[in-house]
């Protein structure tokens, strides 16, 4: 099916507190191998989509870092390819995105110089497995407007969500965005099908009035005049929009039906490759149920946690319940429990770190403790 992408990675959560202080939430380290990113670019690729844009903002240089080689998600073609994007000056724009209708309407020109007959508008920072092609099909099916992804958190709270009201034949007749009380279960994935040839007049409709943001501005301002619909999800899904739920997330790599998922069943989601050594344990190692990435040597005790690639644990220490990020290094008897450390941190002999599990404690990036 002939669609181009949008992946929206460009907004800034105050709720990441240190965690995005230097870096976007879509190029956030998870499962001890992936960044965010890679879930919707994966996902983009896997379905047939050649040619896909990335819209960056705030903290985006590990960002564009990471984005530099497409071969990675099949991108590197002569037709087609990847294309990211960041706020520039202009005699025409001098301010960065007001807004994500702003975003994508400040680079309308990749919009208006496709051929395609669809576009797949998706954010950075979801974690999920989907095939874009069917969902554009049952858009089609529907002849809808507009058509989002959703899935039923039942017994969830889903305050952070948007939170959709459907008919029976799931055609959308009411939106609420993040709702003290929400009336219903029915999370919108922030993932749209829509019309190439509509989202340009519904971009330059609401720009002109002053408008910028496309889930108050169109879905929600439209929401009645626009045949508007919702395609279920039903496989895992989760968003990363506050340190709880980057927590939580990672700590889904450590069950094995979650891991299925993404590396044991086809198609696979890629990722930038690091060539490095396997992960070493020596004599007074042990690990129970953790994930450990290349490069890393341990000689403590590591039990639920996930770490990323060249962290070093030292003797008799004890990583539990825990995200120790690339570079780190842990000395000798110390002890981190529900805690969250940054890349390259370095805790000297003895230090401990203890959080808790509802609220894991965090060290910033580069921190010498």
């Amino acid at each position: 099916m002939k669609a181009i992408g949008i992946i929206l990675a460009g907004g800034k959560n105050e709720r990441m507190g240190e965690l995005t202080s230097k870096r976007a939430s879509s190029a956030l380290p998870v499962g001890g191998t992936y960044r965010a990113i890679d879930f919707p670019l994966s996902n983009m690729a896997n379905s047939g989509l050649n040619k896909v844009a990335v819209i960056t903002l705030y903290n985006s240089r590990s960002l564009q870092d990471h984005l530099s080689s497409s071969k990675w998600w099949d991108f590197g073609r002569k037709q087609g390819g990847l294309f990211v994007f960041s706020p520039f000056l202009s005699n025409e724009a001098s301010m960065w995105f007001r807004g994500t209708a702003d975003s994508m309407y400040q680079n309308i020109s990749f919009l208006q110089r496709s051929n395609e007959p669809y576009v797949v508008i998706a954010p950075g920072e979801s974690l999920y497995k989907m095939d874009f092609s069917d969902m554009i099909k049952y858009h089609i099916e529907r002849q809808a407007d507009i058509t989002i992804a959703a899935k039923d958190m039942k017994g969830q709270d889903v305050r952070d969500y948007g939170v959709m009201q459907l008919e029976d034949d799931n055609r959308l007749t009411g939106f609420e965005e993040k709702p003290m009380e929400p009336e219903g279960s029915i999370a919108s994935m922030g993932i749209y099908v829509i019309s190439r040839a509509l989202l340009i007049k519904l971009l330059e409709t609401v720009i002109s009035e002053g408008r910028y943001d496309f889930v108050k501005d169109i879905i929600v301002r439209f929401r009645k005049k626009l045949k508007i619909y919702a395609y279920m999800h039903d496989g895992y899904w989760t968003s990363i929009n506050s340190i709880q739920s980057y927590y939580k997330a990672n700590m889904d790599f450590l069950r094995k039906e979650v891991r299925d998922i993404f590396l044991k069943q086809p198609p696979f989601i890629e990722s930038k490759p690091k060539d490095e050594a396997p992960a070493k344990y020596n004599s007074t190692a042990t690990a129970v149920n953790t994930i450990t990435g290349s490069g890393s040597i341990i000689n403590g005790h590591v039990e639920n946690s996930i770490l990323f690639r060249k962290v070093v644990v030292g003797d008799n220490s004890r990583i539990i319940n825990s995200i120790i990020m690339e570079g780190s290094v842990i000395g000798v008897n110390c002890v981190v429990e529900n805690a969250i450390l940054d890349k390259e941190v370095i805790l000297s002999d003895g230090k401990s770190i203890i959080g808790t599990s509802g609220e894991p404690k965090i060290v910033g990036k580069n921190m010498l403790l």
